[in-house]
């Protein structure tokens, strides 16, 4: 059935109808629409929806089928679809359930658009699937998962002194650990899995930068919305601000845990990007005494993703993660070239010779 609604969207209306009585047994929409999310983190932004049978699901078909869904304190299972009379989801507050929806939405489009404009990435699994997003996952969670085995991403509210865990840079971060399952493959202990860690922190970053949301702007620190201190989880300029990552490779690196091991490789790939010294963004020491200049966030992406999808394996350790970074820029920018020397650079200058 065509037609179009009250404010000119046209209409697809799909309506299944039982043969013998004649009864409505089905209808959807075949129409998306974009609808709008009230979110905590990032404030009024437009998601994928899906109207089905008169309800507005957030369900994202432009994006894979993304559905978002809300666990209602649960730790199994799917949850409940997100969906309302009206194509408008959360109101920015908490005490409305749809709003860590809303964030969780918004943060999977977000990604999903970032790995396929930059990089031609037709999702986590490059087959065009798009993974699924829980939110309200149990009592006072304060964290965020990844699961293969579900394909999915879930969301906790935090508790005491946490905000909900679903702001852009967490969602960028969760859902590329599915990225580096489904490529390298970066086993998670000791330098390999600080390697993951970063990996999840770089494009994490990436994707925040990629929103250029005015309510979330692109910064080197990770998880900054999530604390009501304000303080981050982590600090990529120079990773020791936290208190137990690592500025610089030395041979007991992989036998911290792996969300402080990732602080070598935040570091490098900041000298990378940004260069070091003071910026508007943190002022990033080096651990040789020597100064980076910055190539800027797409080059510098664009060498760590074609290192980890190319060159890296489940095994890498900071010093394959050099190669691995020298090859990607050769591929890309040529052996010799300001890229390729500006890796090689940033590397000595985090103690990664």
């Amino acid at each position: 059935m065509g037609g179009a609604y009250a404010d000119g969207t046209p209409s697809e209306l799909h309506v299944l109808v039982d043969a013998a009585s004649g009864r409505v047994r089905d209808s959807w929409e075949g129409v998306q629409r974009e609808g709008t999310g009230n979110t905590f983190h990032s404030g009024s932004v437009t998601v994928g929806s899906t109207l089905s049978g008169g309800t507005y699901q957030l369900a994202d078909a432009t994006r894979g089928g993304h559905r978002t869904y809300d666990l209602n304190g649960g730790t199994s299972g799917t949850g409940t679809l997100v969906t309302n009379t009206g194509n408008v989801f959360g109101d920015g507050t908490l005490a409305n359930r749809q709003t860590a929806a809303a964030d969780a939405a918004y943060g999977a489009q977000e990604t999903w658009d970032y790995y396929k404009t930059t990089f031609g990435r037709n999702g986590i699994r490059n087959d065009g699937v798009g993974a699924y997003s829980r939110v309200h996952y149990s009592t006072n969670y304060a964290n965020a998962f990844w699961s293969d085995s579900c394909f999915c991403m879930t969301y906790g509210d935090g508790g005491s002194g946490w905000y909900p865990l679903t702001s852009l840079d967490v969602a960028g971060h969760e859902m590329s650990h599915g990225v580096t399952s489904n490529t390298a493959g970066l086993r998670y202990s000791g330098e390999s899995g600080g390697l993951n860690e970063a990996t999840s922190d770089i494009f994490g970053t990436l994707v925040e930068f990629y929103a250029a949301n005015s309510k979330d702007p692109g910064d080197y620190l990770i998880g900054e919305k999530l604390r009501t201190s304000g303080a981050p989880l982590r600090y990529m300029d120079k990773p020791s601000k936290d208190g137990a990552s690592a500025d610089c490779w030395s041979s007991s690196v992989g036998r911290l845990d792996v969300h402080y091991s990732s602080g070598v490789a935040n570091h490098f790939f900041y000298l990378l990007a940004v260069g070091s010294g003071s910026s508007s963004y943190g002022n990033s020491p080096t651990c040789n005494g020597s100064t980076v200049a910055g190539i800027g966030n797409a080059r510098a992406g664009a060498i760590w993703y074609r290192a980890l999808t190319t060159y890296m394996t489940s095994r890498t350790s900071y010093a394959g993660a050099r190669t691995a970074t020298l090859s990607a820029a050769k591929d890309l920018y040529g052996a010799g070239s300001a890229e390729y020397n500006t890796v090689a650079a940033a590397w000595s200058a985090v103690s990664v010779n």
